[in-house]
């Protein structure tokens, strides 16, 4: 080294520390990295239900400690609901507690969609009771309900679990509500019937300390049904029914989806699950969730970032090899759906020679004295047993051939349209502005008049379509999947005055081709112009549409002019 040159300088040492990677238990990393993940370790969340019980529901809303009231009761389906008159321009600056009402929703968790009349009933006077009233359908088969006291929980617990029913888990880092045909068990052209293997999933695991302390929520369907009728393609886990074609029938295993931010479609894991195996296989892919899934950031959370990281074939090893300890039979994949409507609307035929009827209420949006009449017209027509459905809608089964016309004429009598126009059918929304604290729009009344809107304006449109309406950017109501996808945020109209407003999504889809709808560059619609920009759009297709081309296929090849 020549005088003039310097020494290289040392190379800094790293200071010793314990590298905290992804928050990944199975990979020893169990000190908690947000505040989400220190409440869960400081107390499992399952056992806030006797603190409700015991110091909430009777000192008041103001003694709830702030963990449990934005955390933990979320495992027993309270979730406070905005406070009113809070626009949606403030939605993302104010502080949690000046969102919060001092009322909560509350969400029935309701498995596969199954009720009877005696549960439907009672979730229709707790409406009356306790809820001014308020019952939505959502498209996770549950109801909910808002205008919640934490005086009256413990009443309302009472009251749903006397019938049968609970809020357990129906929110929270846990198994949520596990989404099921709605026709399972009943529907002529089942491949196989899933409730079994629902009903041993809730009763093993639904509640258990086991799987109360996953990185996020966790979302699972179930379906043996031809028109594969729970959007398996969005949830963490779906086991989807097929024949093998040495083993019978059986479910083809699904993992990975989710929506959000972030869409991501599931992926097949080309494994075959017989019925009597699908829980262990679901506790199997729920316990690497809970082992490997991300937690410190909860914007990555999800499965289906470990999904996107691992790959199918990778995380296929892992189950078997360090849950299953066995390996699954390889497995065909299903067949197309058997129909372009997934809903169960109209008359179907069961199994056993009667028949099953399902019917549109408008975007899920109902209340409780209507709940209570459902139930007595099912009664009154031979039937107790109701079913919700992932669209939104209902289905009352087992009703006689000679009975259908009456049945019928009582549903659209109030207002439950049993033959509805696409537009009606296929229309959802979201909670809004009207009680989430995440929205910046209003979702349900806009969708009931965009309804109404359509059936005057296009009552010779006949095509299967999906307008599905947002109330945030999370896609609660799926808008990446539908065939009009309106994402709800503030925008300014031809004025400059700031008002709400959609992004749009076109062309999306589950199932046949299913897909991402796409966003072209600016197309942005106001509220008020709404209807007029479908309108011009459905006309659009009708006029350059090639013989038989579905929505979703048009908007795909469309032009931006032809789609703004």
């Amino acid at each position: 080294m020549s005088s003039t040159e310097k020494p290289a300088a040392p190379t800094p040492r790293r200071k010793p520390g314990r590298h905290r990677g992804e928050g990944q238990w199975a990979m020893g990393h169990f000190t908690p990295l947000n505040g989400n993940e220190q409440f869960k370790k400081d107390d499992d969340s399952l056992n806030v239900r006797t603190r409700i019980e015991t110091i909430y529901s009777k000192r008041g809303f103001d003694s709830i400690d702030p963990n449990d009231l934005r955390g933990r009761m979320r495992w027993w389906g309270l979730y406070t609901q905005r406070k009113p008159g809070i626009d949606g321009g403030k939605t993302a600056v104010l502080e949690p507690e000046e969102l919060d009402d001092r009322y909560f929703m509350m969400r029935v968790r309701i498995d596969g969609g199954k009720l009877t009349t005696s549960q439907l009933r009672a979730i229709g006077e707790v409406s009356e009771q306790y809820a001014r009233g308020t019952a939505d359908i959502t498209d996770r088969q549950n109801v909910q309900m808002h205008w919640i006291r934490i005086e009256d929980v413990p009443a309302i617990w009472e009251k749903l679990e006397a019938v049968g029913l609970s809020t357990t888990e129906a929110c929270g880092d846990c198994p949520r509500v596990i989404i099921g045909s709605p026709v399972a068990g009943i529907a002529a052209d089942e491949i196989v019937d899933g409730t079994p293997a629902v009903d041993e999933i809730h009763e093993r695991y639904i509640g258990s300390p086991e799987f109360s302390n996953l990185p996020r929520k966790f979302k699972t369907a179930i379906s043996g049904s031809p028109v594969q009728d729970v959007v398996h393609e969005i949830n963490d886990i779906a086991f989807v029914g097929v024949e093998h074609p040495e083993h019978g029938p059986g479910f083809d295993l699904w993992v990975g989806g989710g929506l959000s931010t972030n869409p991501r479609l599931a992926e097949r894991l080309g494994a075959w699950v017989p019925l009597g195996e699908v829980a262990d296989v679901w506790a199997g892919v729920v316990g690497i969730f809970r082992d490997y899934g991300y937690r410190r950031l909860r914007t990555r959370a999800r499965l289906k970032f470990l999904m996107a990281d691992w790959g199918p074939a990778k995380f296929r090893q892992v189950l078997e090899d360090e849950y299953l300890r066995r390996p699954l039979l390889d497995g065909p994949a299903p067949a197309e759906p058997s129909s372009r409507w997934r809903d169960h609307i109209g008359v179907h035929p069961q199994q056993d020679g009667r028949f099953y009827i399902g019917f549109a209420p408008r975007v899920g949006r109902v209340d409780g004295s209507t709940l209570a009449k459902i139930a007595e017209l099912a009664e009154a027509h031979g039937s107790g047993r109701v079913r919700t459905t992932v669209e939104q809608k209902m289905i009352v089964l087992d009703v006689e051939g000679d009975r259908v016309e009456s049945l019928t004429a009582g549903l659209e009598a109030l207002d439950f349209q049993v033959h509805p126009s696409p537009f009606r059918r296929g229309t959802m929304a979201c909670t809004g502005i009207e009680f989430c604290k995440l929205a910046i729009v209003e979702t349900k009344a806009r969708g009931a008049t965009l309804i109404d809107e359509l059936e005057h304006r296009l009552p010779d449109f006949d095509e299967p379509l999906t307008i599905n309406i947002n109330g945030c950017p999370n896609a609660c109501a799926r808008i990446q999947t539908a065939d009009i996808g309106l994402k709800g945020q503030l925008m300014l109209d031809a004025d400059g005055n700031q008002v709400e407003g959609y992004q749009v999504h076109l062309g999306g889809a589950l199932g046949l081709d299913a897909g991402f709808g796409r966003k072209v560059r600016g197309l942005k619609v106001t509220s008020a112009e709404l209807p007029d920009y479908v309108e011009r759009v459905l006309g659009r297709f009708q006029e350059e549409r090639e013989d038989g081309e579905r929505f979703a296929t048009w908007a795909a090849r469309a032009d931006a002019e032809s789609l703004s």
